[in-house]
């Protein structure tokens, strides 16, 4: 079994492909990562590897946490890797309070997520809530946590909207001022 790759990226593809020692690795990422990498960079992946009846596959995440959540997912029945792939995106802290306010709509936004799969997932995950919780990057303070309602406040969704406010610097601007500066950085739209 492959547990971990380190390796040059060959190719931004679908999987992507991983050249390790000479030999490529197709290796399937998610969508957010695909978004911030380039060919020809040096990657450092923890590997999940799936064995099917069929098939064999590769599923990378750049840090452990990430691929804990994912094998969190893949507990629930129904939920395969490429779904949990896509559900893991998400992140740990977005993923944990959808499952407390039982919010089905965040987790059916993915394809192959449909209402009663969600319902599912909400129901699975929440005797595991504990073991989401660790998984968390952390809260955030009271001024983020006062942005964060902003933006949901207008209508932006959550999952697209968390990163960015997390990552603000607001040690010297305003929250109105924070807030403009998150809504410049969206383009005004509410994706």
């Amino acid at each position: 079994m492959i547990a971990h790759l380190t390796g040059t990226l060959l190719e931004l593809s679908s999987p992507i492909i991983l050249q390790v020692g000479g030999v490529g690795y197709g290796v399937h990422v998610s969508g957010k990562h695909l978004a911030t990498w380039s060919e020809g960079q040096e990657l450092s992946l923890w590997i999940h590897t799936n064995v099917a009846e069929k098939t064999l596959e590769l599923f990378g995440f750049p840090d452990k946490k990430e691929k804990e959540l994912f094998l969190l997912l893949l507990q629930v029945s129904g939920v395969g890797p490429k779904t949990a792939l896509q559900l893991s995106s998400l992140g740990g802290e977005q993923i944990s309070r959808a499952v407390r306010a039982g919010e089905v709509r965040f987790f059916s936004q993915v394809p192959r997520v449909g209402k009663k799969l969600a319902q599912k997932i909400i129901i699975e995950l929440a005797s595991k809530l504990g073991s989401l919780e660790e998984l968390q990057l952390g809260t955030l303070d009271t001024d983020h946590a006062m942005l964060l309602e902003a933006m949901l406040s207008l209508g932006y969704e959550e999952h697209v909207v968390y990163d960015t406010v997390s990552k603000t610097d607001m040690s010297s601007i305003t929250l109105e001022q924070a807030l403009k500066q998150t809504i410049q950085a969206f383009g005004n739209s509410k994706q």
